[in-house]
């Protein structure tokens, strides 16, 4: 890894322009200057690809077509991407701008290292701070046991890895971030960058993580079946208790974080 090695962010995105340029903006003002942007959008109606021509001058390459939703757009982004550390952010998210040249230099002063992540913030539809994600240091013993604690938007990885153990699974729509983490921890040490805040999580009425929490945990389990896990480990535990208290929990998160739009 060269002294400013180039990262590689994709960006997925289908018909989020109200939050699409904040989360361009992000990206292209962060304090570290060697980033590879890629946008892959599903063939946006919203205005989406007009507010990604505004930037392309600044984009290494996107494309609006028509694909098999996130999971497949975020493997589309990586297959162009020619950088030596990986992330992807979603379109509704953004980044702290001291996010990219804090993880670069973790890498560099951690070499073993394959996956680092900091901090996240959850916000509200207006950008507003209502929560914090609850980031742990885990590995891959923790996570086979549901203790995932790793906030998407706010993990890096080496790409060499992801060349040893990527693409993410097509047959994963809402837990394929969990499954890389898996795959990531097997073969190389995994660490938390504590007190480094280097996301924020946009919380609003079509996020992923109020539409589709109970989908989410049901891949999880199926992800713990198919790499041989017992029915008996905490995770099995805790997707009954989801499951179960679920539908109480999605309640709260709407009250808690709908904003009223005028």
């Amino acid at each position: 890894m060269v002294s400013e090695p180039l990262v590689s962010i994709v960006t997925p995105s289908y018909n989020q322009a109200e939050f699409l340029a904040e989360t361009i903006n992000s990206v292209l003002n962060q304090t570290y200057p060697r980033i590879e942007y890629i946008i892959v959008d599903g063939g946006s109606t919203d205005g989406s690809v007009e507010i990604i021509n505004k930037f392309q001058d600044r984009i290494a390459w996107w494309v609006s077509e028509k694909d098999q939703g996130q999971t497949d757009a975020i493997n589309k982004g990586f297959h162009h991407a020619t950088g030596e550390i990986y992330a992807w952010l979603n379109s509704d998210d953004r980044y702290h701008p001291q996010a990219i040249a804090e993880a670069v230099q973790y890498f560099i002063k951690n070499p073993d290292v394959g996956l680092v992540y900091g901090d996240l913030n959850f916000i509200n539809h207006n950008g507003n701070i209502v929560g914090q994600f609850n980031a742990r240091e885990t590995n891959y013993h923790k996570l086979r046991r549901g203790f995932v604690h790793i906030p998407q938007p706010a993990a890096f990885w080496r790409a060499d890895l992801w060349k040893e153990v990527g693409p993410l699974d097509p047959e994963m729509f809402f837990a394929m971030d969990y499954d890389l983490w898996i795959r990531l921890a097997k073969i190389s040490p995994i660490r938390y960058y504590r007190g480094h805040i280097w996301a924020d999580f946009r919380i609003h009425d079509q996020s992923k993580t109020i539409t589709a929490d109970e989908q989410c945990w049901s891949e999880m389990l199926q992800i713990h079946h198919r790499d041989g896990g017992s029915w008996f480990s905490p995770l099995v535990v805790k997707y009954w208790i989801r499951k179960i208290v679920g539908p109480i929990w999605r309640w709260s998160k709407n009250f808690k974080y709908k904003d009223p739009i005028n």
